[in-house]
């Protein structure tokens, strides 16, 4: 029996029905350089041609701009396979990309202090 919301894709039993590299026909790599913190959204263009379920899901959580991470998130898929799906759409002009808001390196200290905080005050 599928989830709710997730159509034939999910099983509560089985899990995921359709493997994640099939998903991406097998490929792994982008051809648009993404960070998980990337920031992509719909540019409003429609799309030509045929998109697979993922893909349209995808654009549908772009309306917004939204970072990579959530989007493998919500899709349930790997960070690889969802950087070769959004790398997609971004080809076809469907979704435009920016890098992360901020301009601090991953291992800043003052970055990974306020990280902690967040986390500390959510338990």
């Amino acid at each position: 029996m599928a989830a709710a919301g997730d159509g034939p894709w999910l099983d509560d039993a089985a899990g995921r029905l359709v493997r994640p590299f099939t998903v991406s026909d097998g490929r792994t790599e982008p051809s648009v350089a993404l960070d998980l913190m990337s920031q992509v959204m719909a540019t409003g263009v429609t799309p030509l041609g045929y998109l697979g379920p993922e893909h349209a899901q995808a654009l549908h959580l772009c309306r917004a701009p939204v970072s990579v991470a959530e989007v493998a998130a919500h899709l349930r898929l790997p960070a690889a396979v969802t950087k070769v799906l959004l790398a997609d759409l971004i080809d076809h002009g469907v979704l435009t990309t920016k890098p992360p808001a901020f301009h601090h390196t991953p291992t800043d200290r003052f970055l990974l202090e306020a990280v902690l905080d967040g986390l500390r005050r959510q338990l």
